[in-house]
């Protein structure tokens, strides 16, 4: 472990490079070409500054989060000392800054997601994507699976099972990647787990789509009597059968309202530490690509949600860093 400065601004020795404006990279890293990546980066980093049809309310502006947590993150930096490691010194991340959005047309965004995923996967880096609504997920699974062998099973953080098949007219639906995903041919349906779903923001035939096609489901209640931590382990377990990756979505509402001010008013989640724990455990166990969704800062002045996201990648991070120095 290498001996750093204190990471937090204002002592760090040199300005934080920008993405765009005044908006810092995730985390300081080097800002990439998204046109050209250059080979060796483990991680890549990503925007989808996206909200299409609102299925709730108004529009939340969660457009504007891959900002706010890019902002968030210039606060911290790469040493957890909790697991004793620092993220940087072994994994080398690069952030390529926002897909473009076409807000007029969502299947020319989903094409755009599609295609800037396809070039981190071909680069054999992995991408760390920050919403933006939930629905573009299976644009990111789509090119993991065109450029990789083997199947691949899905773990999907959120209170909501996310897999309605339509809403209205909107072919993309934020509340339909999970039923988009399990149309993928190398997704395993027998091998997505829903981890934290609760509440009445739920129907009977989302459930009953969920046992169809044989997913996993763990609600708050199974969490609360079984501990996160088996949880976890089982949902890898089921995750890692007859497969060969697995991709993370998290919807931010996972997480209890109380801690999530810039999210949907969803009660009795989970808490930071359970999620930042099984993230930590996750990318310990190795995964393929990850997206956090659904922040909506328009209702978050100080932002503590885009904080909270970024402690929730830095501790993925973190594990992928721990497995990288376990090899």
């Amino acid at each position: 472990m290498h001996s750093k400065e204190i990471p937090m601004v204002p002592n760090r020795k040199a300005s934080m490079p920008v993405v765009y404006g005044d908006t810092p990279s995730f985390l300081g890293v080097d800002v990439l070409d998204p046109r050209s990546f250059e080979k060796g980066y483990d991680v890549i980093v990503a925007g989808v500054p996206w909200e299409g049809t609102i299925t709730w309310g108004s529009f939340s502006g969660c457009e504007h989060a891959p900002r706010t947590i890019r902002h968030a993150t210039a606060r911290y930096g790469g040493f957890l000392p909790e697991y004793e490691i620092d993220v940087f010194d072994y994994l080398k991340i690069g952030d390529m800054g926002d897909t473009t959005v076409n807000t007029s047309d969502p299947a020319e965004t989903m094409k755009n997601v599609y295609e800037v995923m396809n070039a981190i996967y071909r680069n054999n880096s992995i991408p760390i994507v920050l919403g933006g609504d939930h629905s573009f997920t299976q644009e990111i699974i789509r090119a993991l699976s065109a450029n990789n062998e083997g199947n691949i099973g899905i773990i999907h953080f959120d209170s909501h099972f996310d897999n309605s098949p339509s809403f209205g007219n909107d072919e993309f639906p934020r509340c339909g990647p999970i039923h988009r995903i399990a149309q993928i041919d190398k997704v395993r349906n027998e091998s997505i787990v829903h981890i934290g779903i609760r509440g009445p923001r739920n129907s009977p035939s989302q459930l009953e789509y969920a046992r169809k096609i044989g997913a996993s489901v763990f609600t708050i209640r199974d969490i609360r009597k079984e501990g996160i931590d088996n949880v976890i382990e089982k949902a890898i377990t089921i995750a890692r059968t007859n497969t060969k990756h697995i991709f993370v979505s998290i919807c931010s509402d996972c997480i209890d309202a109380a801690f999530n001010p810039g999210g949907p008013a969803d009660f009795n989640g989970l808490f930071p530490h359970e999620l930042f724990s099984a993230l930590y455990r996750l990318g310990e166990e190795g995964i393929a690509g990850l997206d956090y969704v659904e922040i909506y800062p328009k209702q978050d002045p100080m932002s503590f949600s885009s904080h909270l996201a970024s402690w929730g990648l830095i501790h993925v991070l973190a594990g992928m860093a721990s497995k990288k120095r376990a090899q």
